[in-house]
Parts: C-alpha cells; structure tokens; sequence
C-alpha cells in the first residue's frame, strides 16, 4: 500500500499526517518550534528549527511502521522571507508572518506604485506583514546579507529547495508577496521595478499539486525516506487548511484557528473588497481565488495570556474561560498584540483588556480573550457575507476548534451555525490531500475532500439569549477598539 504525508510548518510547532490509499489518516506526529521576538512588531525564526523540526516530524509518523511512500506536501505559514546566498543557505534568520517592522518600505512601496494600483494588481493591502516590503528592509538594514543573497525564499520554497534543490512556490504562496499579479499568474514587472526586487530572486511559480523533484540525498537521510518519494510544490498554511474544510468551492466559511486566525472563502471570479477588510489570493485549487482575511492573533493570545498573565499552560485558558458567563461581566479583550487586521488594517494597533472592575478575576480575562477573537471573527465573516460569499455555516478548522466552548461562543456572537472540522492536523491533512492528488490517491480536489475531510455530524447552533448579549457586548467592543486605535493614532 502507498502512503503520502502532508506537514504543516506553522509558527509554535509542525505537524504531520500519514495517509494510507483509502485517504485515512493512519498517524500524526508534531514537534515545536519557537519564535524569536527582539522588538515590537518583530517575529524571526531559524530555518534550521524548520528542517529539524521536518525531520523529526516525518521519523515519527515512519516510527514502527514498514510503509512506502509516495509523495509528501508541504502547507507552510506565508509571508516569511528566507535570504539565501550562493549554495542555498540561510544568510539570516526567517522574517515570518507576525514580523511587521517594514512599515517604511510598505510606504515607500506604495509611493512608488500607487496604493489602488497595488491593490487591484495584487488582490493585497499595502501591509507590512507581506512580504516584499521584508525583503526590502533587509536591502536597506542588512546590506551585507543583501549582497550575498540569491534568492528570497518563503517559508515553504527554502523547505522545497532542501528537500529537492527545487526552486519554486505557489500561487497562493505567490500571492502574498505584493509583486503577484492575480490576472497573469506572475510577478508583475511593474511592482517589482517599484520595490526594487528583481524577480529572478524569487521562486518561479507552479501549481500546488506539481512534483518539484525526488529528495535530495541529504534528504532522505535526515527524514528517514527513499531517495525515490517525491515532493509537490505545496501551498500556504491557510490554504491547505480551507482545503482541509471542504473550501474548494464558493459557499463555505473556513475559520482556521491557529497562532492567528485566518477567515476564508472560496471564489470563481476575481473579487476585491474595496473596504479593504479581505484580500484576494490565488488558492492551492486550480482556477479559485480565496478570500481571505490573514487573521488577527487568537491562539496566539491565548498563549500569551497564559504564559505571561496567568502563568498556566494553553489549555487551562479554556478551563477557566469556562467559569465565566457570556460576556465576561463586562471585561473586553482586543486581539491586536502584533497589529490588527479586523475591522481594520493597522500595524500599530495595540491589544487591550478594558472593563476591569474588583470582582473580575481570572476566568474573566481568560474568556474576554477568547471572545475578543469571536469579535474580529465576525468582523470579517460579516464582511464575507456582504460580499456574497457566506453560506450557510462556518466551519472550524485547526486547534482552536477543538474546543467546544471557543466554537460555543462563535456560533453566538455570530449569531450563526458553527461547524467543527473534526479530521485530524487540518493543515497538515491538506497538505496530504494535495500530494495525494499528485501521486493518484484520490482522483481530483472533490474526490479528495470527500474521503479525507470529517466533519462533525451536527452545527452548533447559537443561543438566542447569549447572540442578544454578545450582540450588546459586541458594539462596545468596536468602540473600545475605536478609542483605543484613535489614542495611539
């Protein structure tokens, strides 16, 4: 029998799943990763964190079993940049999703090409978190690793160019660079010349399902697999994650509920949201575009209040989160530690708890977190819906949604049924989907979402009396978030 693995590099760890011919998961393995933050707004990771944390992964799921495989696909978080010299080496540490210290560039960027041409070429907002504007302010703070650099690679094309000294990316990987053109399917020349960014640097462009190349010697040896299984280009960490929650197809809401939150939907024709809430991005499907907020930090606020307010592990947040009522007696929680992109884009937006009184303890704080996400979630289902893109339910995807109370509270603040995707590893379950589709396991992408994607059986419905009180404690929450963004404006 053949296997294929799918792996998701995400930001607090890396996941794996092991699926068998039938589309079954057989095995699952994660390994941690750490994130490095030396200032406000600044978020780095080491590429050696990443192969080894791979490696490890990979040795796990093989760990007792006699299996071939295949294929493996890789899912990993978009917007990092990798600057990589000569023989292919990391000249630096990662800028990841979460760095957004090149506000500078992002202006300079924008002045260069006109923010609505921007926009309407890329489907992006002019965004620091993006990756262009990383790769410019390393030209302009780090020249020395800007002229030994050869490529600037995201996350997942420095992985693939490990595994298979393949250069390539994706168009959902592409399409957060802000130099991808949604309506050619490559880097506009234009944006390029603007940000100063040859496009030989970059990674061509392939579809999510191509197979970049076999292992590399050194590879194999480190994962553990013959030199014979193959690699497909993969895609971005959402995308494979919206995969994994059946959103191949308009109609469907993915809430995918990682370290941040991306909100996504699927459509057949270009769609720019002129409120500049969502963006347009290519998809790891063929011929769909997700729209997609890239999501404010949930899971990781969680694990910030618990590391550094409550001193308890992750999980006991959702405990205690339960032994407080609806609406948190009044406390409110705006998830916008590393900026915030609902309602609206502002990199110098800052978190806030407002609404403390004596008898808030606790359990208060820890549930205002998790229902100031639900918040920013219905800020852009919201939105979604206006554009024409909801349906009937939004379905959980990731690790947030195993929690029954987090996917309680959205189904009432969003006044809308809630379903929780129940396949193990979304992300990294996509992943598989995608390299299952490559090596013939499953016919194409509905084939693939039928027989590997699990949903629970029933919605979680809301509470009518709990929508009405979140409904009240939702319209403080924006004018909280409104005072707060206009005293540090």
């Amino acid at each position: 029998m053949a296997y294929v693995i799918g792996v998701d590099i995400g930001s607090q760890s890396i996941k794996g799943v092991l699926l068998d011919e039938s589309g079954s998961t057989r095995a699952v393995a994660s390994a941690p990763l750490t994130m490095r933050h030396a200032q406000s707004c600044w978020a780095e990771q080491s590429p050696a964190d990443w192969t080894a944390g791979l490696s490890l992964v990979v040795r796990q799921l093989l760990e007792g079993r006699s299996v071939r495989v295949d294929m493996l696909g890789l899912a990993s978080q978009v917007d990092g940049v990798v600057p990589v010299g000569a023989d292919g080496a990391p000249l630096r540490d990662a800028l990841i999703w979460l760095d957004r210290r090149a506000t500078a560039q992002t202006e300079a960027l924008v002045a260069a090409a006109g923010e609505d041409q921007l926009f309407r070429t890329t489907g992006l907002n002019a965004d620091a978190s993006h990756s262009a504007p990383k790769m410019m302010w390393i030209r302009d703070h780090e020249p020395q690793v800007w002229r030994e650099t050869r490529r600037l690679l995201p996350v997942g094309g420095y992985l693939l160019a490990w595994l298979t000294g393949t250069c390539l990316q994706d168009p959902a990987n592409a399409s957060s660079t802000m130099l991808y053109d949604l309506r050619t399917g490559d880097y506009d020349p234009q944006l390029c010349q603007a940000a100063g960014i040859d496009p030989a640097m970059l990674p061509a462009v392939a579809p999510a399902t191509r197979i970049a190349g076999r292992l590399t010697a050194s590879a194999a040896e480190a994962l553990g697999l013959p030199r014979d299984c193959e690699v497909i280009v993969g895609t971005g960490d959402e995308h494979a994650a919206s995969l994994a929650a059946g959103v191949v197809a308009p109609g469907i809401i993915a809430d995918v509920t990682g370290t941040a939150e991306p909100v996504t939907a699927a459509a057949r024709e270009l769609v720019f949201d002129d409120g500049r809430l969502v963006e347009t991005h290519g998809h790891a499907v063929a011929d769909i575009y997700l729209v997609e907020n890239p999501g404010f930090v949930s899971g990781g606020s969680t694990l910030w209040l618990a590391a550094n307010v409550l001193s308890v592990p992750q999980s006991a947040v959702f405990e205690l989160a339960a032994e407080a009522p609806a609406a948190s007696d009044g406390v409110l929680f705006v998830p916008a530690l590393t900026g915030s992109t609902a309602p609206r884009w502002n990199a110098g937006m800052r978190g806030s708890f407002n609404g403390l009184s004596m008898n808030h303890s606790r359990p208060h704080l820890a549930r205002a977190v998790l229902e100031g996400c639900a918040y920013a979630l219905r800020d852009i289902v919201d939105r979604l819906d206006s554009l024409g893109l909801a349906g009937d339910e939004v379905r959980i995807v990731g690790g947030g949604g195993r929690s029954p109370l987090w996917c309680r509270i959205k189904a009432d603040v969003l006044g809308r049924p809630v379903r929780q995707v129940l396949s193990q590893e979304g992300t990294a379950l996509g992943a598989a989907m995608l390299a299952g589709i490559a090596s013939g396991v499953f016919r194409d992408v509905e084939d693939a979402v039928e027989q590997a994607v699990q949903l629970a059986p029933e919605p979680i419905t809301p509470d009518p009396a709990a929508t009405v009180a979140y409904a009240e404690s939702y319209t403080r929450y924006r004018a909280l978030f409104d005072g707060v963004e206009g005293a540090l404006a």
